[in-house]
């Protein structure tokens, strides 16, 4: 065994009724990249973020390079050589890349000398590790997959020899996902070490070197990665064997449940990003949308939902009109038998400063069982939110808990148990297992399927392609704003890939 750059010895943690980690011991070995992998809830994040110096350990030991360290906070994480790279960035949005790399980091008090010898190291870093991006750029403006290189332009600009990425590919497509591998091997190749949180077991078998497996707080294994096999990786994080091919049998398409009309979109900087799209979703079927983020898929679903307005166009909900164009109700539209899962969990379906039970019922409840008089029924708002928790196995089961402390994919199981339980005649939902474990997504991906076969219509969009080719009945494939083909669910990924990219769609329009 190689040289260790992390040894944790007997890590525990727990927040009050919760155990978050048990006994936890891991070695990790210099110049790897190291996956660690488990439910959401398992106490992955939990184990880095103490690792980070976010919380500390109730009890155990870390060892960086062999040697005993207090990591009390991310400042004396730094100093140890440890950065990190977090699910959800921390970067401040209208400054530059510079200036974020910079932060916290100023080594100069004549700040025009800072800058200038930051910029030099920036560069430098940028070339030796192919990190390209405009250091004058202004952060809101670049898209996410640069975004995620400036947070690890500012963990090696602190000289990182150890960094942490936590669930790195969540918001990335499968372009800036490959990219970013390629990074974290030339990293490697530069004696770096990579510890990768991920749920996604085809990038562990794709990246990684070694691979440790939490479940429900515990270490249960550590594989080296071309010992281990999917399979069995699924079967120690769940602690049974999971499907990992969703069945079904064919749709049995009904009546016209959605009809979109000739649907233009506009962004708020003017950009059209939804160009006279028209299609129709049946009772019993799923219609998937696949694309590229940032090609119009997110828009459309916010104009049928009633909360981005359109340019022209139409929408019909059982056959009655939405006023898309003029001031659609998205409370009326859920009276009305539409439910949507939105994309953007923390922004659009949650309010993370709420407890559990709350969230639960956001946007319904106005629903007489909700309510005694014109109060609401605490009692019976819990109660339903225990239900939804068991049936949807949300961690930790505490109604009382607030939502920010759920991990994401916990968080996107709230919106999804309820929107779901909700029995909406349509669902539009916008990346359903985005942060979500193997053993979630098998039971995300049954209940889409049981929703359609109880006659609903579904409207999926998600740029995991897999998912969209397992669930869909119809592929429509949208780029620069257009629908440019249809395909069935036995597509190829390289045929809609190139739809994706316009090549194929180029020529379809052209015949």
């Amino acid at each position: 065994m190689g040289e260790l750059a992390i040894e944790l010895k007997g890590i525990d943690k727990s927040f009050g009724l919760v155990h978050a980690n048990r006994d936890i011991n891991l070695q990790v070995r210099k110049g790897t990249i190291h996956g660690i992998i488990g439910e959401n809830g398992a106490g992955k994040s939990t184990l880095m973020s103490i690792l980070y110096g976010f919380y500390q350990a109730d009890s155990g030991e870390i060892l960086v390079d062999g040697r005993p360290v207090q990591i009390r906070d991310p400042n004396a994480a730094i100093a140890a050589g440890i950065g990190m790279v977090h699910q959800h960035f921390m970067l401040v949005e209208n400054f530059t890349v510079l200036e974020n790399v910079m932060l916290g980091a100023e080594e100069s008090r004549i700040l025009n000398a800072g800058i200038a010898k930051a910029r030099a190291e920036l560069k430098r870093l940028e070339k030796e590790y192919a990190l390209e991006v405009n250091p004058d750029a202004v952060i809101e403006e670049l898209p996410v997959g640069l975004q995620q290189r400036v947070e690890i332009l500012k963990a090696l600009y602190r000289k990182a020899d150890i960094l942490i990425l936590d669930e790195p590919t969540g918001v990335l497509t499968p372009a800036e996902a490959d990219h970013l591998f390629r990074i974290l091997e030339q990293l490697k190749a530069q004696g770096k070490t990579i510890i990768l949180i991920t749920h996604k077991l085809r990038e562990i078998m794709a990246i990684t070197d070694e691979v440790s497996v939490m479940r429900r707080g515990e270490m249960v294994a550590t594989r080296e990665t071309d010992k281990t096999s999917v399979e069995e990786l699924a079967e120690l994080m769940v602690g049974r064997r999971v499907l990992l091919r969703v069945q079904k049998g064919e749709a049995q398409p009904g009546d016209v449940k959605l009809s979109v009309s000739n649907l233009t979109v506009r962004d708020s900087r003017g950009v059209t990003m939804v160009d006279n799209v028209s299609f129709d979703l049946r009772a019993g079927e799923i219609v998937g949308i696949a694309g590229v983020a940032g090609n119009g898929q997110s828009e459309l679903l916010e104009a049928i939902a009633g909360i981005r307005r359109a340019v022209s166009g139409s929408v019909a909900l059982n056959g009655e009109a939405i006023d898309v164009t003029g001031h659609a109700d998205p409370a009326e539209l859920r009276r009305r038998g539409l439910a949507h899962v939105p994309e953007d969990r923390h922004h659009v379906g949650l309010v993370l400063k709420f407890e559990e039970s709350e969230n639960a019922i956001l946007g319904y409840h106005d629903d007489p069982k909700y309510r005694r008089g014109l109060l609401l029924d605490i009692d019976a708002i819990r109660a339903d939110a225990e239900e939804k928790i068991e049936k949807y196995d949300i961690r930790p089961p505490n109604t009382r808990l607030k939502t920010a402390n759920f991990s994401g994919g916990n968080q996107q199981k709230i919106v999804l148990a309820r929107e779901m339980e909700r029995d909406p005649d349509v669902l539009i939902i916008g990346q359903p297992t985005r942060g979500v474990d193997v053993g979630a997504i098998e039971f995300i991906h049954k209940r889409i399927i049981e929703m359609r076969d109880q006659g609903k219509a579904v409207l999926l969009v998600s740029v995991e392609l897999d998912e969209i080719r397992a669930l869909s009945d119809r592929i429509l494939v949208m780029f620069a704003g257009r629908i440019v083909g249809e395909r069935g669910p036995d597509a190829t990924e390289g045929e809609l890939g190139l739809l994706m990219a316009g090549v194929e769609g180029r020529k379809e329009a052209a015949e």
